[in-house]
């Protein structure tokens, strides 16, 4: 971004010659690379261990479902989608509720208490005894779940400059596909203690995970700080300095109350609903790919057992692929051209994937064509998710913008969950049909969103070309009230 003046607020520091080059030492001795592993040690293992558990618990249900679960409930393979869908309804219809209590809170009381309760809803999940009631405790979890990623990009976006943010939202994000490699094998080990207490395993999957989620959702109340202002294990001087370099990036330090005219501003932009689109076109992969693949695997003619150790690995491989896409990008500073290419690797994955006319028969094929998937749908997730938190200031339009990216998104979830049907099996054609026309509607979105962009920075440019005398970002109160749409604004590509 682009704020044209220099940091002169930095307690004890100096600037060179550059307009946003800030001196790397911090007062007190600690140099600014020190300080920023500080805060990613103190923040980042807490939010991660957060989404972490949030994926584990919402894609458990496709560990459970080859373990029994719908022969346990008497459900019929359409009646399963149909409880995947309900999840998607409750998380899409409180997503933006969610965020503004985050905004009207604090991160330390709203994140774990969010935690606790989807912790408490998702050990129901293993007691629950009727297709009412797998409907039910569906719904709710969603409900409860819907508010942790949005608020953890917006409580981000409070720490880090916007150079940094989206390294540290994918390294956030990758934990969705740690999570399912660790599901897996959890999965495999918990599927032993069936008939234990006379649950089946199961059961037992929903309960042990479950009830770990509430025991870390209660230490989490000690553990998760709220912003740099309050927080006491940063020293005054240290403090200063995030809140200068911040002032000098965006609108984190502002003390801006909530306003619904904000909301009304994110509503009609149409970036925002861009930003929404990109994921909408991603998350029907990602979710379709997270519920489904171990019924996937299986139907390749796998054992169930093997089938939980079998998604190990491309979820292993997508972990570490999401990260270093995400070192690569923020090293050039462009999102979209990693996201077309990454997109285009899941891409390659479905058309292997329906061009196995056998998949029994060859299942290495197919197994193949999951790796693809994987590594191409996790860095594309992730990517797409961390613009909002780099380019929409102020704070109210971007926490607002972060719940629309993230209820437009999950819509394509909500058709996901319909387009596994037990008939299509083994080759599943209408789901990987879908996933497929998908990733290429994201790769035109995502297109169309780096024209706009582009185009917008474009006409700032020449816009301060012909008022060369135009005023800093933080220079008075009109301008930080104009947010992304000041003249010396950059938007990320």
């Amino acid at each position: 971004m682009a704020s044209e003046k220099k940091i002169t607020e930095l307690p004890g520091a100096s600037t060179d010659s550059s307009d946003t080059e800030i001196e790397t030492r911090v007062p007190g001795g600690l140099s600014e690379k020190k300080l920023l592993r500080k805060l990613d040690l103190r923040l980042l293992p807490a939010v991660s261990i957060l989404y972490l558990l949030s994926f584990l618990d919402r894609s458990n249900v496709a560990n459970a479902r080859i373990e029994g679960l719908t022969t346990d409930l008497g459900m019929t393979g359409n009646q399963y989608l149909t409880g995947l869908t309900l999840y998607f309804i409750g998380y899409v219809l409180f997503e933006i509720p969610c965020n503004v209590v985050l905004k009207r809170t604090t991160p330390k009381f709203w994140l774990p208490t969010l935690t606790l309760v989807w912790g408490i809803v998702a050990t129901l999940m293993g007691v629950t005894q009727n297709l009412s009631g797998f409907f039910a405790v569906r719904f709710f979890l969603g409900v409860t779940e819907s508010g942790l990623f949005p608020g953890v990009v917006y409580y981000l976006s409070m720490w880090y400059k916007r150079s940094e943010r989206q390294y540290r939202i994918s390294l956030f994000f990758s934990c969705a596909s740690l999570a399912g490699a660790f599901g897996g094998i959890l999965a495999w080990g918990i599927a032993h203690m069936r008939h234990v207490g006379g649950y089946n395993g199961w059961r037992w999957i929903f309960i042990l995970e479950g009830l770990l989620t509430i025991v870390v959702a209660l230490i989490a109340y000690f553990f998760i700080s709220n912003y740099p202002v309050s927080v006491s294990w940063l020293s005054d001087d240290e403090r200063s300095y995030i809140n200068a370099r911040l002032k000098a990036d965006g609108d984190a330090t502002n003390d801006e109350q909530f306003s619904w005219a904000e909301v009304w501003v994110a509503c009609k932009d149409v970036k925002c609903w861009l930003y929404g689109f990109a994921f909408h076109t991603m998350s029907l992969p990602l979710y379709t790919l997270s519920l489904f693949l171990p019924t996937i695997i299986k139907d390749m003619g796998y054992t169930a057992a093997q089938s939980q150790l079998l998604t190990i690995p491309p979820y292993a491989l997508a972990t570490v692929f999401t990260v270093v896409v995400a070192v690569v990008s923020e090293k050039y500073g462009r999102r979209a051209p990693f996201v077309i290419f990454t997109s285009s690797l899941a891409i390659i994955g479905y058309i292997i994937l329906l061009s196995n006319t056998n998949p029994k028969a060859r299942p290495g094929v197919s197994y193949v064509g999951t790796f693809f998937a994987a590594i191409g749908i996790y860095p594309s997730v992730a990517l797409v998710l961390s613009w909002p938190a780099n380019n929409v200031s102020g704070q109210t339009k971007r926490a607002t913008a972060n719940a629309m990216q993230i209820s437009i998104g999950n819509c394509g979830a909500v058709i996901g969950t319909q387009l596994y049907r037990p008939a299509t099996s083994p080759r599943y054609v209408l789901g990987h049909s879908f996933a497929l026309g998908y990733l290429v509607a994201n790769i035109f979105v995502v297109t169309t969103l780096w024209w706009i962009l582009n185009r917008e920075n474009k006409k700032k440019s020449e816009y301060l070309a012909e008022h060369p005398a135009t005023k800093g970002f933080h220079d008075s109160e009109e301008d930080l009230a104009q947010g992304d749409r000041h003249p010396r604004w950059r938007f990320n590509m």
